[in-house]
């Protein structure tokens, strides 16, 4: 599942390609993947619109347009999007195609059709997408190791499971939690009202550093990017943990452990984390 780092890839892709872009005409498909509206007015809405430009909040895009409103997208599990040439093969399960005034189209497939869309308009509320629910950005100010025990420091909830409260902290999931909490050096099972202050600053730490790390090693073209389909994440060569149970440790050469916490796969190395 596409995590932040994943997201803020496509944003970094994406929002360059479409910026300053007229919307001709919007096909949708699969009317479900559309949430609010309902697919004919969200289509009537958005056709004559300008994207303006692209930003990222947690594991969601937010598309702006210049009229002011927004057009919100949750990729889900295998939701993928793509600028591309109108004689580039078509994905199977390509549900919505946006006809760009440069001649390309914006296209969002859905093996799955878990992935939704929704537009909120200038000034309308937005109870439907859930990213008013959002906790701290990991790269904000406020998320220090203060914040992070204030939310966490009492509970006997495992530390893995918190870090993927995203009404806490926005963004991350099983795959980056892994990660950071190997880095850190903390079992991901532990309860969190276990940790010490200097673990709580370490943790605070590493949860930007981390997701940084990845980012940057994610970067690709969009030529790059198109001809892989928006599925090339080249981060995942990096990951240390995640994906490496019965691998060695890649810091103490101990075989590394996968158990499941809070129904999720998580792998951890019993010496490093102890």
């Amino acid at each position: 599942m596409p995590e932040l780092p994943e997201v803020e890839t496509v944003r970094r892709v994406i929002g360059p390609q479409i910026q300053g872009r007229r919307i001709e005409k919007v096909t949708v498909k699969r009317p479900e993947v559309v949430a609010h509206p309902d697919a004919d007015e969200f289509c009537r809405r958005l056709s004559g619109q300008v994207f303006d430009s692209m930003t990222r909040r947690g594991k969601f895009l937010a598309a702006r347009l210049e009229s002011g409103d927004t057009l919100l997208l949750h990729l889900r599990m295998t939701g993928c999007l793509l600028a591309a040439p109108p004689e580039f093969p078509k994905e199977k399960h390509t549900h919505v195609v946006f006809q760009l005034s440069d001649g390309k189209e914006l296209r969002f497939s859905d093996t799955r059709r878990f992935g939704r869309f929704w537009l909120i308009g200038a000034g309308e509320a937005d109870p439907y997408s859930g990213i008013g629910k959002l906790g701290s950005e990991p790269f904000a100010p406020d998320c220090t190791a203060e914040y992070l025990f204030a939310r966490f420091g009492k509970r006997k909830k495992a530390i893995k499971e918190c870090l993927m409260e995203q009404s806490v902290i926005a963004g991350i999931g099983n795959i980056y939690s892994d990660e950071i909490l190997f880095a850190a050096g903390l079992h991901p099972a532990r309860a969190a009202d276990s940790l010490t202050g200097a673990e709580w600053e370490r943790l605070a730490a590493l949860i930007p550093e981390r997701l940084s790390f990845f980012i940057a090693k994610n970067a690709i073209t969009p030529e790059e990017y198109l001809q892989t389909k928006g599925r090339d994440y080249r981060n995942t060569p990096f990951l240390q943990v995640y994906g490496h149970a019965g691998d060695p440790c890649p810091v103490c050469g101990t075989t590394l452990c996968r158990t499941v916490i809070g129904g999720r796969s998580s792998v951890y190395c019993p010496r490093c984390q102890k």
